[in-house]
């Protein structure tokens, strides 16, 4: 039996070391590359300035805006098809640094075909069709809810599909709900900048998930809100494996 636990936390040294080692997060100005393999179908690239390695980051839930900056945060994919001609991050979250301006940039597709859009699985349905309500028996949940970094906007066909399954929930348990906001106040040096949150972010996402959910149905004297900041990582399908981008989160916590 210790040979087998030995066994055992030798291979999660193992794993936690690798998926350090696949890991990567800076700041870039992004570059699209004009492909055609249909509508959606363009790559977006941005390179890593401290080792030259060039990007695809167009699985990202969040878009870049090639006029401004971008924090990268991601995962060297197993799988490499170079259909955009750079390393594939997957899963990998964009995030906007609005004031940090770039030059546009577009480059041709030189032979490298893009990718076929495809629907993600995260996309809701539209807000008049009626969502199935999950079957009792009721227990306390927890749906996180992440945010891209310095921001309060809720994405896009991810966290917008995360609140409605909240949302649903709640008005389903009938059960009280604590949202706690969390910013990442605590600086970070990422390409050679110092990065922070400002403090009372943590707040506005609270409220703005409120604001959903209220909208959603939930009635208003079932939720409660408060704010917190730097909480401890948390391991989530919601953050797709990318533990440390929880720390901008919002928690719904629903108990019947």
């Amino acid at each position: 039996m210790r040979r087998i636990m030995t066994a055992l936390l030798a291979l999660l040294s193992f794993n936690s070391v690798a998926q350090a080692a696949d890991a990567v997060r800076f700041i870039s100005c992004p570059v699209y590359r004009d492909t055609d393999a249909g509508r959606k179908s363009g790559c977006w690239l941005a390179e890593e300035r401290e080792t030259g390695r060039r990007f695809d980051i167009t699985q990202s839930a969040t878009k870049p805006d090639w006029s401004m900056a971008v924090l990268v945060e991601g995962r060297i994919a197993d799988n490499q098809d170079n259909a955009c001609g750079a390393m594939v991050l997957e899963p990998v979250r964009v995030s906007i640094l609005p004031a940090q301006a770039c030059t546009r940039a577009m480059i041709p597709a030189e032979g490298f075909p893009g990718r076929r859009f495809v629907l993600p699985s995260r996309n809701i349905r539209p807000l008049y069709a009626p969502e199935p309500a999950p079957p009792p028996p009721y227990t306390a949940q927890l749906f996180p809810i992440p945010f891209d970094f310095g921001r309060d906007f809720v994405v896009y066909q991810q966290s917008d599909w995360m609140l409605v399954r909240a949302a649903t929930y709640a008005k389903a348990s009938g059960g009280n709900v604590v949202i706690t906001g969390y910013a990442e106040t605590e600086p970070v040096h990422v390409s050679g900048q110092s990065l922070a949150e400002p403090a009372g972010l943590g707040k506005t996402r609270a409220e703005m998930a409120r604001l959903w959910l209220v909208s959603l149905g939930v009635p208003t004297d079932k939720v409660r809100v408060e704010w917190k900041q730097n909480p401890v990582p948390l391991a989530d399908p919601a953050f797709d494996g990318l533990t440390e981008i929880s720390r901008r989160r919002v928690d719904i916590r629903v108990t019947p």
